[in-house]
């Protein structure tokens, strides 16, 4: 008798995980007359600390305030931000790497379910080629207005501790964002439709390390992904070496998803002992 294939999560960051930089610099920036991505997102740091304000609404602040200012506020519009998803720059193999796993997992009796947490914005995502691949796409997005569309305040901001909400509503199966008395209710963890023992979470920075730890202390595995052209930066292999030396990673993987890289090989074995542990 054929047993049912067994359900686990692979849940990605996007910005420097899935794609190279921050997303809203693709598309976007030059749209609002952003020239200078590295000064935006300084002035959005001095902005936090003078306002003793929280890093991802005052982004999401700034760049509705230089849409306001550039007289571009269109761009904020969902069908924009989505256009601009599609520039957006994604790693070596991403675009067929989810048929790829998914075919490799079915063969070991698995069924995959993709999600996406991430700080970036919810429709340029939806805007890639790859956001059919994904059951949930958790992101920021905001609220617009109903007569002129657009953009009024953030209505969703997911920071480094909101990720962790969010795992706990891809492990108990809320597909909202709303309902946080589901997310609080007790569920045995062998009920829970992604239990964290097999999910795997991908990420790349300073933003992923709740998470990380998270999903590893529950008995899960946690990637943390770098971008191959800058490992020669100083400030790459730092933060490589203190995700370590935290005991925050399992594993430290080029943002490379091609067919036989460290990555793939990685995965591919997780997924061979989330089988053999069931």
């Amino acid at each position: 008798m054929n047993q049912s294939p067994i359900d686990c999560a692979l849940v990605y960051d996007f910005d420097g995980t899935l794609a190279a930089g921050n997303c809203a610099e693709h598309g976007l920036f030059p749209a609002l007359g952003i020239e200078d991505a590295d000064a935006f997102w300084s002035n959005v740091t001095a902005q936090a600390k003078e306002r003793d304000g929280e890093q991802i609404l005052t982004y999401l602040g700034e760049l509705a305030l230089a849409a306001r200012n550039a007289d571009r506020k269109e761009e904020l519009r969902p069908e924009r931000l989505r256009i601009h998803g599609a520039e957006i720059k994604l790693f070596p193999g991403v675009r067929d790497w989810f048929q790829r796993i998914d075919a490799f997992a079915a063969k070991q009796g698995l069924n995959i379910a993709h999600f996406i947490v991430s700080s970036g914005l919810e429709d340029m995502i939806l805007g890639t080629p790859i956001a059919h691949h994904f059951r949930q796409v958790f992101a920021c997005r905001y609220h617009y207005d109903q007569d002129t569309g657009h953009a009024k305040w953030p209505s969703v901001a997911i920071n480094y501790t909101t990720k962790t909400q969010y795992l706990f509503r891809i492990n108990k199966g809320i597909a909202n964002r709303w309902d946080d008395a589901a997310v609080n209710q007790y569920i045995e963890a062998d009920q829970r439709p992604f239990p964290f023992r097999r999910m795997i979470y991908f990420g790349d920075g300073d933003t992923d390390i709740p998470s990380m730890k998270l999903v590893k202390q529950q008995g899960g595995f946690s990637l943390a992904v770098f971008d191959e052209n800058h490992w020669q930066k100083k400030t790459t292999r730092d933060k490589i070496g203190k995700l370590i030396a935290e005991d925050r990673v399992s594993y430290v993987v080029p943002g490379n998803y091609t067919r036989g890289s460290q990555l793939d090989v990685t995965v591919k074995g997780l997924l061979q002992l989330f089988r053999r542990k069931t």
